[in-house]
């Protein structure tokens, strides 16, 4: 049973369904989705697997960033350290590699964030040339897209392709996966917001416009890099457990994300803004020194294990930790006044919005919603019952990238079987 409630204006409150909107608020539509769990069973049947240490050279992954399937079913897999993105075909056999290192069109500097058009098409982010290339379904170099300037710091976040295929999608606060100074060397102006953006690829330089207005906690902006002119900078301190901005792409090219600790999947359009609302009366957590202490408590003994093991391994490439300093940062580690409910969101094909929340412990992975777009509520998986897929794909086609215990990565292709 569910319940619909247009509403005019929303006040953002912290543990409520709250939208902090820019421009004047259209109309919008909350979905109140059921209480109480609903569980499904997880169905796949495994279809392929690549990535091994004895398998031919492109499938020697050295760090998988991202993997995505397109409208043919064919796999994309992004290793950016060695400068590749590797396809596919349905039946698991290798196609070919798209870019490389280098200086000119179509190569590589420092390349992040990987969206794929349904019609094979590759958009990749590259920091060094301060472009998006562009490459053609048979993996030819097309064009390149400058980067919309920006004063002060850049930051590459994921990428979501557009189903029309002429744009990407972004999300300021989103996971950072690399970031450099901006155009002007000045310093960032702080944000008040989180936008989830669209950017138009039509142009010599792509033009962004603005889908939504995620949340901003209060405190300060945590996604700028300040610069003071003389290539200094540093990475703001994360908050542990606070919300995330999490963002994916629907069929219709609206975007479904979550932005506060609440349980408020938020829906937008271009030119509209949020419009729907789809809500679950869940409360999240309090922060406890039980909390605090335990979490602490896990991330030394998580820093003491990589640190017996010979380090961690960034970009592929294994690193000993400063323990001293790692421990220290451990200690002053800030918290959320809350654990955020929601620490996963993706889309498929088909609309549905899949939702993961935190488990019986606040850092643990636990049950994963399924939702509809159109405010259906699906059903639930159980905490352990699957991973949260890495790539989508058509036909119940879903990608999961698998490290074992020496590292060795390995991108599992399934089919959702319900």
């Amino acid at each position: 049973m569910r319940t619909r409630q247009a509403i005019v204006v929303v006040t953002h409150a912290l543990c409520a369904v709250t939208l902090l909107m820019v421009r004047p608020a259209l109309a919008q539509e909350i979905i109140e989705l059921p209480a109480a769990d609903r569980l499904l069973e997880a169905g796949f049947e495994d279809v392929y697997r690549v990535g091994t240490m004895a398998g031919d050279e492109w499938e020697q992954f050295g760090n998988v960033r991202r993997v995505a399937f397109d409208g043919a079913g064919r796999l994309f897999v992004f290793d950016n350290q060695a400068d590749r993105i590797h396809v596919v075909g349905p039946d698991g056999e290798y196609q070919h590699s798209i870019g490389r290192s280098g200086e000119g069109p179509g190569e590589f500097r420092r390349p992040d964030g990987l969206a794929v058009m349904r019609d094979g098409r590759v958009v990749i982010a590259d920091l060094g040339h301060r472009a998006y290339h562009v490459f053609g379904g048979d993996g030819e170099f097309e064009r390149m897209v400058g980067m919309a300037p920006e004063e002060g710091d850049i930051r590459i976040t994921d990428i979501y392709p557009h189903p029309g295929g002429e744009a990407v999608y972004s999300a300021v606060g989103a996971q950072l996966l690399s970031g450099n100074f901006g155009t002007s060397g000045g310093r960032t102006t702080p944000h008040t917001s989180r936008p989830v953006e669209r950017l138009m690829l039509t142009g010599d330089v792509a033009t962004k416009d603005t889908v939504a207005e995620g949340w901003l906690p209060s405190g300060g902006d945590p996604t700028s890099f300040p610069v003071d002119g003389r290539a200094n900078y540093r990475v703001p301190r994360p908050v542990v457990f606070g919300p995330d901005i999490l963002p994916g792409v629907l069929p219709d090219g609206s975007v479904a994300f979550s932005d506060s600790s609440a349980y408020a999947i938020k829906i937008a359009r271009p030119g509209a803004g949020v419009w729907r609302v789809l809500t679950r009366s869940l409360q999240p957590m309090s922060i406890t020194d039980r909390v605090v202490e335990a979490e602490k408590e896990r991330r030394l003994e998580a820093l003491e294990e990589s640190g017996a093991r010979g380090g961690i391994v960034i970009n592929g490439v294994r690193t000993a930790p400063n323990l001293d300093r790692a421990r220290e940062r451990i200690e002053q580690l800030e918290f959320f006044e809350e654990v955020s409910i929601v620490r996963g969101l993706r889309t498929d094909w088909t609309g549905g919005i899949w939702v993961q929340r935190h488990g019986e412990e606040p850092s643990d992975d636990g049950p994963i919603d399924v939702l509809t777009m159109d405010g259906e509520y699906v059903g639930t998986y159980p905490a352990g019952a699957i991973q949260m897929p890495d790539a989508f794909g058509p036909d119940g086609l879903v990608a999961f990238v698998e490290t074992d215990d020496l590292d060795v990565e390995t991108v599992v292709v399934r089919r959702l079987v319900r």
